[in-house]
């Protein structure tokens, strides 16, 4: 008895030096492109005003939502899709920039991942529009894909300016924004000298140094069950970003068949396969977010291969005979995020 005494003793002390080691933690949230974000600060300094870093951070996301949002008729890149010009068209050099990165992208996935999808997106009822209570035909599928395509798009950011070669061209960036603007969020919270965080909008994240407890921040990669919230596995990650892109969130059902929102720019129909959900680690979070989308887009078979070719660090979860199959690549694995 005195010896188990001793233990639950000791176990009550090292809890209570565990709970007294936990550093303040402080949060900030607000509602931003459609969604929520979130920041995390741990033991902020004393000068720094919250406050004054929340408007920061509001007028950052702001801005990005002016250049790059479909959902608002007044951006940039509303005005751009709604050009019907085939001529050089002048743009900022924040949007140019992003177009040439997701158009490297586009290029590397072989269009899996294509920021000129929107007009088959807008047509199954993901878009700015309201959803559809049924699949299109095939003849507005042919229709919409015949305006679909990234080697249509050109960017010149010396200029900077985009061009499209057709007048129908609609560039959707909504698979790159969220993540550009953890980017974003993580560069202003470094240019105020803040160390440890977590920054999240809609799913995707950046951490960085440690959490409230000194250890790496522990993220949740959700189980792809529709209706549920809870854990496949957990990650301890610092100085990364995450992003996960799965069939299992937005979606519409009719006559039984599910039609997930991640749309394959190549048939121009929702992805069907046993592929449910990829995460994608990276220093950059819109990187992660765009190839999180392209991986998925590509299926079991293809996306891994693409992964490995592209030195990815990816986690597949795999519908297979009822059970649910994890594949990870070497960089993953290399990080020993587990």
């Amino acid at each position: 008895m005195s010896i188990r005494l001793g233990l639950v003793i000791a176990a009550a002390l090292l809890g209570a030096c565990q709970q007294s080691s936990r550093l303040p933690e402080f949060e900030l949230q607000g509602g931003t492109m459609g969604t929520m974000f979130s920041v995390k600060l741990v033991a902020p300094r004393d000068d720094l005003s919250t406050e004054a870093l929340r408007n920061q951070i509001r007028d950052r996301l702001d801005r990005i939502d002016m250049v790059m949002s479909t959902y608002n008729e007044k951006s940039e890149l509303s005005m751009f899709n709604a050009n019907g010009s085939t001529d050089w068209f002048d743009v900022s050099l924040e949007l140019c920039t992003a177009i040439e990165q997701t158009l490297e992208i586009s290029s590397a996935t072989d269009g899996a991942f294509d920021v000129t999808v929107g007009p088959v997106v807008n047509l199954w009822g993901f878009g700015p529009d309201d959803a559809n209570a049924a699949p299109p035909d095939q003849a507005e599928l042919d229709a919409a894909l015949s305006n679909v395509g990234f080697e249509n798009l050109k960017a010149r950011c010396d200029i900077p300016a985009l061009r499209k070669s057709k007048q129908e061209i609609y560039v959707d960036l909504s698979g790159w924004a969220k993540g550009y603007a953890v980017d974003q969020v993580t560069l202003l919270l470094d240019q105020n000298h803040i160390t440890d965080y977590l920054v999240e909008i809609g799913g995707e994240l950046s951490a960085k140094g440690l959490n409230a407890k000194q250890q790496k921040w522990a993220v949740a990669i959700e189980q792809p069950l529709a209706g549920v919230r809870q854990p496949q596995t957990v990650l301890r990650l610092t100085n990364y970003a995450v992003a996960t892109s799965g069939d299992y969130r937005n979606f519409f059902e009719y006559k039984g068949k599910r039609y997930s929102h991640t749309i394959d720019g190549r048939d121009g129909k929702p992805v069907s396969h046993g592929l449910a959900a990829v995460t994608v680690i990276s220093k950059s979070a819109a990187y992660a977010d765009a190839m999180a989308t392209a991986l998925l887009v590509l299926g079991p078979e293809s996306g891994p291969v693409l992964a490995e070719k592209l030195q990815v660090a990816g986690l597949f979860l795999i519908r297979h005979k009822g059970e649910l199959l994890e594949l990870t690549t070497s960089v993953f694995d290399g990080l020993n995020l587990r």
